[in-house]
C-alpha cells in the first residue's frame, strides 16, 4: 500500500455492456481497485444485468444502443470522479498495469489521457502478429480534459486538452471467442462504419468495394506478418476483409435507399 494513501485520486471505472456473461465478471474483477464501477447496459438478454445488478461494487444503468460515441459519452456524464478508467466488457487489467494506474492516481505530474496498448487474445491464446497488436487507446484519462469526436460512431475517439502518454503494460483483450461471435463483429462493425461514411456524405464506389476488402486482408495477413499466427492469422485477417466488405455493400444500400433507418445493436468491436 501506497504510504501517502490520502494523496491518491479518486477513480471511476466505466464499462457498456451487452451481452457479455463469462467476460464481464474478470473484467469487473479486474478493476476492484476503482472507487467507484459504473456499466451502461444496453438491454442484455445473457444475464449480464442480473450479474451486474447484483454485484455490490457495482452501479447498473440500462440504455437503449444508438452507436459507441453516444453510449460512452453518456457513461462519461455518470462518473462523480474526475480520473476515468474505460474499459470494455472483454478487457482485462493486469496487476502490473494496475501498479501503473495507480501510480498515476498519487502522481502530482500527470498527462490529461493515457494511451493503453492490447494483447489480443484468439480464444484463450495470444494473437502475436497482425495489425491488431500496435492497437492502441486511450483508458485512463481526465474527465474534464476530454471529449468524445462527433464525427465518429463507432471506434470512437477522444479528442484531448493537454499532454498525452503511453504506458508500457498491456490490456488483454479477449475479443476472439470463436468464429461466428468474431465474425458477427466484424459485420456488425462494417455496417456501422458505413453508417458513419453516409453521414459524412462519402460516396460508394464499386472500386472501393473490390480494393478495400483485398487491401485489408493483404494489410493484416502479409504487411503486419499476420501469416506467422498461422491460421489464426488467417482467419482473423479474413473476417477483417469480410467486415469491410460488408462496410461498402452496406453503404451501397444506404444511398439507394430515400430515407434509411438505423438499427444496429450493440457489438463488442
Amino acid at each position: 500500500m501506497h504510504s501517502f494513501e490520502k494523496n491518491r485520486k479518486n477513480l471511476t471505472a466505466l464499462i457498456i455492456t451487452y451481452n457479455e456473461i463469462g467476460y464481464i465478471e474478470k473484467c469487473i474483477e479486474s478493476i476492484l481497485f476503482a472507487d467507484e464501477i459504473i456499466v451502461v447496459d444496453s438491454y442484455s438478454t445473457d444475464g449480464t444485468y442480473e450479474y451486474l445488478v447484483n454485484h455490490p461494487r457495482v452501479k447498473v444503468i440500462q440504455k437503449t444502443f444508438e452507436n459507441f460515441t453516444n453510449q460512452k459519452a453518456f457513461a462519461l456524464a455518470q462518473a462523480s470522479y474526475d480520473w476515468i478508467l474505460f474499459n470494455d466488457a472483454d478487457e482485462i487489467v493486469t496487476n502490473p498495469l494496475r501498479k501503473e494506474i495507480e501510480n498515476v492516481l498519487y502522481s502530482k505530474n500527470t498527462a490529461s489521457a493515457y494511451w493503453f496498448y492490447k494483447k489480443f487474445m484468439f480464444k484463450n491464446k495470444p494473437l502475436n502478429f497482425c495489425a491488431w497488436r500496435s492497437d492502441k487507446n486511450y483508458r485512463l484519462f481526465k474527465k474534464s480534459k476530454v471529449k468524445f469526436t462527433t464525427s465518429r460512431i463507432v471506434h470512437e475517439t477522444l479528442e484531448v486538452e493537454g499532454k498525452t502518454a503511453i504506458f508500457k503494460e498491456k490490456l488483454i483483450h479477449y475479443s476472439y471467442k470463436d468464429y461466428n461471435d468474431y465474425k458477427g463483429k466484424m459485420l456488425s462493425y462494417g455496417r456501422f462504419k458505413a453508417k458513419e461514411d453516409y453521414l459524412n456524405d462519402k460516396q460508394f464506389s464499386y472500386l472501393c468495394l473490390l480494393i478495400k476488402p483485398i487491401w485489408k486482408f493483404s494489410y493484416h495477413f502479409l504487411i503486419r506478418l499476420g501469416f506467422l499466427d498461422t491460421k489464426k492469422g488467417f482467419i482473423v485477417s479474413y473476417l477483417a476483409a469480410l467486415g469491410e466488405n460488408e462496410r461498402y455493400i452496406e453503404l451501397r444500400k444506404l444511398q439507394a435507399t430515400p430515407t434509411p433507418v438505423f438499427n444496429y445493436k450493440h457489438v463488442e468491436v
